[in-house]
């Protein structure tokens, strides 16, 4: 994980840091911030939920503040809440789902916190995508287990993992060619 300062939250709520970070417990956290492989899965992920966004009544929302807790904000790689629900500057509401893809230096640690994190707000499931492995993770109030479709209980989004990995295999086929 990056580097952490201590700030008032007030200095936090009212600054742009490019890439966003996140503020727990009075410190201002650097995110870890993806290359080729994370970007590949995110753009994957927000093209199909857009594409989706009517079907499944959905809006998602890439790198998004989230309050989780009076001293916790977050910033998932995506958020997707249901379609009527109302334009949050900093989401304070629990979304249907939170999406964290891992990068190379991402540690075990700090990704459980974020998890715990989300669903101690009420986010019902998280999905956790490691590009590196091809593997990916639900994470919920049941706890974490590898799974080979991702979804979100009560809807009709079902996402097969090879599927988030297609166009990522398919680039660095080419690139060992």
């Amino acid at each position: 994980m990056g580097t952490s300062t201590s700030i008032p939250l007030s200095e936090y709520l009212s600054t742009s840091y490019q890439p966003d970070r996140e503020w727990v417990d009075g410190e201002l956290r650097e995110r870890n911030m993806g290359e080729g492989a994370h970007s590949i899965v995110q753009a994957f992920l927000i093209g199909l939920f857009r594409q989706h966004r009517q079907e499944w009544q959905v809006r998602v929302h890439p790198e998004q503040r989230v309050q989780t807790s009076f001293q916790h904000y977050r910033v998932p790689d995506l958020c997707l809440v249901r379609a009527n629900e109302p334009l949050e500057r900093v989401m304070t509401k629990p979304p249907m789902l939170c999406v964290e893809i891992l990068s190379w230096n991402d540690r075990m640690p700090e990704l459980d916190e974020r998890v715990d994190d989300y669903l101690s707000m009420g986010v019902p499931v998280v999905w956790i995508i490691d590009p590196r492995r091809r593997k990916a993770f639900l994470a919920d109030f049941n706890g974490r287990r590898s799974v080979s479709v991702l979804g979100v209980a009560g809807t009709l989004i079902q996402v097969p993992v090879q599927d988030i990995f297609a166009e990522l295999d398919e680039l660095e086929s080419r690139a060992q060619s």
